[in-house]
């Protein structure tokens, strides 16, 4: 077995529109083409051994509603007979579960090529999930051929990957949260910032710190003496205490304080290198030496008696409280320490790193050093009910417990915490204290505030050991998007086979004409407020997202192509509108889509992403596009070059809108009223009216801008005011008027395209028409045959030319191809051919008669752009 292909989709995608986050990979079964599991002598027992858990219901309220639909893959069915395909998948998801990310959806079907199949499921990690979908098919392959399989280490770097790139568990708590409410969130490139929100609404966040908290307050609690000086001045109990740099500044601190003490690195955080309730100078002089991996300035401090407690408080609010307990065992009488440990991370709960609520205990050095200081080691057998702490601190990311005491808290100490926050400065604050009861006032119990963190961690919030889980995230998001702010910006997406470009530049113009700071994506580049700031085609979701992250952006005006959604999925989740424009013969046969049908399926992507209340556009002249209405759960409108079109009459009819070009204008149909926007002659794109297809796109523009609350006149006057221009619309008809003859520069690369610009060039007086073409060679032959016999009829001359690229075929099969094409229906067409395309248009330039009418369809735009404005200054 072989992998062919291997993708990885990030958004809604021809695969799923729910599921965003997907593995679809391609696998050659090869020797296993076409045999079944019930094929394979003892596959079932093989699989069900080496994952038990396999066939089992799991024990989550995601695997639960998945079940149903989507039933674990089990020991009868096995027997019964399963797609090889379909156990692939299975085993790509219980590996990834098995590491800790928790993932359900998948599925398989054949390809076209006999003994292939595709492969579809869910991923938690991306690097993750690649992995686990080339070690299922290792897996697979090896279980069939009756091979040893050691499962560990695939198990162990998933579990590696898992831990390096997955959120941790407060920065996913407040991420879910903003999920839940309808807030969108992209991780940012290479960092663990994460935007919520788009364009100029967002707000960021890095673990619990967000683009609200001050960098001050964070130097300010992350300096322990500046911190304690701060509080203390402000009537806050703290500890006694100094700052030492060496064993002699140790043996001052501990004469002045006495013992016991506790020293902690001065920059330190999350409980690194500190060493509690020291009792003697060897426990004094390890716990200096402790502190000073971290940082060479160490406090000292008197050490308070009492329980470790973490106030959390957000936006000057106290959110939640847990009493922290260090990792522990209690004796039994007859086991080791060490078994004892073992014995506590059999819990369910406990897993590696943030996998699960708790940590495993792990015996490291520091333990081994806590333990010798009661003459102790991992050997040692504890009395029936003797407790013994192994780490020093009570942190959870080490093994601790947390019990949630939030109702406890007394008054006075809510107080405090909210006056400790406020006093540092912390939008997000961990507040820790020691005191013997959390339900008396600090004052009383001659307790103390240790310590004030930034970037508090939520897993003792959210995941208490004991007591009630609280919903820290919640007052976060409140704080970064409080109630009537918004989240998102207006989204319109286009789609189609020909004249996305131009709708998209349409909108775009239209939406920034009102004042709206307006970022767009087009198969020529990515546009900031009318800015190109990048070049190539930028139609797929890295170009998307790079609109939707633009901190200026108010308006995303998104044109959205097949080999994006094809290679990655969309890069936005929901739109407010999407436009198709249509679906024709064009990349057939490419990225396994082999069907205008199929085409169809992946444009209908865009409108089944469109929010409820908000608006698809289809064009109801194209029966594929007039299709996608069918189970949109939007509000659908259409648009027609035909005003007698039936299906737009029975749509209005029956109170729906529509745009049509009814006797000249461009009118919008409500009900029975009509809302004429202007005659079309008069919108410049449309070159008098000649341009039909332009005409077309100019429908769905202002159909699109009008559902959108714009109003006539806005949608009147940008229509009037954009004109066509190698900087405008480069490639898309750049019209060149010479005092001899004329030039017109297009972008048409295949038959239906070059259809629609047949209509505008026929109503184009010319002495002669002569054309320079090319042929596509990641096109089929049929397609390259077709679009040739088009430009055959339409040109009284060509010039065929070739790509720089020749996409997979010799430039003399192109020539043949487009040669017997071109000659189809005139078979005394004169063909001149010139390879290189700037040498093509030199000599169409020197040789065209006056009158002539000179199109270069185009695959270098902006070379054609300078050859042509040299030419101009040259006459």
């Amino acid at each position: 077995m072989k992998i062919i292909d291997l993708r990885t989709m990030r958004g809604p995608s021809y695969w799923s529109v729910k599921h965003y986050k997907l593995i679809v990979m391609k696998v050659d079964l090869e020797d296993f083409a076409n045999v079944w599991s019930d094929a394979v002598p003892g596959l079932d027992s093989r699989l069900m051994q080496l994952f038990p858990t396999m066939g089992q219901p799991q024990p989550t309220v995601e695997a639960t509603k998945y079940s149903t639909k989507y039933p674990p893959l089990t020991h009868e069915q096995l027997s019964d007979g399963e797609p090889l395909g379909h156990v692939i998948q299975h085993v790509a998801l219980e590996l990834q579960r098995m590491a800790g990310m928790p993932v359900y959806w998948g599925k398989s079907y054949p390809a076209r090529e006999e003994g292939v199949e595709f492969v579809v499921f869910a991923y938690q990690e991306e690097r993750a999930g690649r992995a686990a979908a080339e070690a299922a098919v290792q897996i697979v392959e090896a279980l069939c051929k009756e091979q040893t399989i050691d499962l560990q280490p695939i198990i162990e770097e998933l579990h590696e990957i898992r831990e390096d790139e997955f959120f941790g568990p407060s920065t996913w708590s407040i991420v879910a949260e903003a999920a839940s409410r309808n807030i969108p969130y992209i991780q940012l490139k290479n960092s663990s910032i994460i935007q919520l929100g788009y364009g100029c609404n967002q707000k960021r966040i890095q673990a619990t710190t967000s683009s609200k908290t001050a960098y001050f307050a964070v130097e300010i609690a992350g300096n322990k003496n500046k911190t304690k000086a701060m509080l203390h001045d402000a009537g806050v109990p703290v500890p006694r205490g100094t700052t030492v740099y060496s064993p002699e500044g140790l043996q001052d601190a501990i004469e002045e304080l006495g013992y016991p003490i506790v020293t902690k690195p001065l920059d330190g955080n999350h409980g690194k290198g500190a060493t509690i309730k020291i009792k003697n100078w060897e426990q004094a002089l390890a716990g200096l030496k402790a502190a000073q991996e971290y940082s060479r300035a160490v406090i000292v401090e008197r050490y308070v008696e009492g329980d470790d407690y973490r106030l959390l408080v957000v936006n000057g609010k106290l959110i939640a409280a847990a009493k922290r307990t260090p990792a522990a065992v209690t004796g039994d009488g007859v086991s080791t320490i060490q078994q004892l440990i073992d014995q506590v991370n059999t819990d369910p709960r406990r897993g590696i790193g943030h996998e699960k609520v708790l940590t495993q205990i792990k015996a490291d050095q520091h333990t081994m050093d806590l333990l010798q200081g009661q003459d102790l080691t991992l050997e040692s057998v504890l009395p029936v009910g003797k407790t013994v702490y192994l780490k020093s601190t009570a942190n959870i990311s080490t093994g601790g417990t947390a019990t949630d005491v939030t109702d406890l808290v007394d008054p006075y100490n809510v107080l405090l915490a909210e006056r400790v926050a406020g006093i540092i400065g912390l939008d997000i604050c961990g507040i820790d204290l020691l005191t013997s009861d959390i339900a008396i006032p600090l004052n009383e119990t001659r307790g103390a505030v240790i310590e004030v963190n930034a970037a508090p961690g939520f897993r003792m919030h959210i995941s208490p050991t004991e007591g009630l889980p609280r919903n820290v995230a919640a007052p976060v998001v409140d704080m970064l998007f409080p109630p009537g702010s918004a989240s998102r910006i207006p989204i319109i997406a286009i789609s189609g086979t020909n004249g996305k470009t131009t709708t998209t530049r349409l909108i775009a113009h239209i939406v920034a004409a009102k004042g709206y700071k307006v970022g767009f994506t087009t198969t020529d580049g990515i546009y900031i407020q009318n800015k190109q700031l990048q070049k190539g085609d930028c139609t797929g979701a890295v170009s998307t997202e790079f609109v939707l992250k633009d901190p200026t952006v108010n308006y995303a005006v998104l044109e959205t192509a097949r080999g994006g959604m094809l290679r990655s999925g969309l890069g936005f989740n929901t739109c407010d509108i999407a436009v198709v424009t249509n679906v024709a013969a064009d990349h057939l046969g490419q990225r396994d889509i082999y069907t205008l049908e199929e085409m169809a399926e992946v444009k209908a992507v865009v409108p089944r992403t469109v929010q409820k209340n908000g608006w698809a556009v289809l064009n109801a002249d194209d029966n594929l596009v007039y299709g996608m209405a069918k189970g949109l759960d939007c509000r659908v409108a259409f648009f027609s070059m035909d005003e007698n079109n039936p299906r737009i009459r029975e749509h209005v009819e029956q109170g729906g809108v529509a745009a049509v070009y009814e006797e000249g204008y461009v009118t919008i149909y409500k009900n029975s009223y009509k809302l004429r926007i202007d005659r079309a002659v008069e919108f410049p794109v449309t070159f008098g009216g000649r341009a039909g297809f332009n005409i077309e796109n100019s429908l769905a523009a202002a159909l699109a801008t009008y559902l959108a609350g714009f109003e006539r006149d806005e949608i009147k006057t940008a229509l009037r005011t954009f004109v066509p221009s190698a900087t405008k619309t480069p490639g898309r008809m750049n019209v060149y008027r010479f005092p001899k003859f004329e030039v017109v520069v297009d972008y048409a690369h295949n038959t239906a395209g070059l259809e629609k610009f047949a209509e505008f060039l026929n109503n184009t007086p010319a002495t002669r028409k002569i054309g320079v073409v090319s042929g596509l060679g990641d096109r089929r032959d049929e397609d390259t045959l077709g679009f040739a016999r088009v430009a055959g009829r339409i040109f009284d001359e060509v010039i065929l030319r070739q790509d720089r690229d020749l996409r997979g075929k010799t430039a003399d099969e192109l020539r043949e191809i487009m040669t017997r094409g071109l000659r189809l229906d005139k078979p005394e067409l004169p063909i001149t051919y010139i390879e290189n395309e700037m040498e093509a248009i030199d000599h169409v330039l020197a040789t065209a008669p006056e009158g002539a009418v000179v199109v270069l369809l185009t695959e270098n735009i902006s070379g054609t752009t300078k050859k042509l404005e040299e030419f101009e200054q040259s006459i």
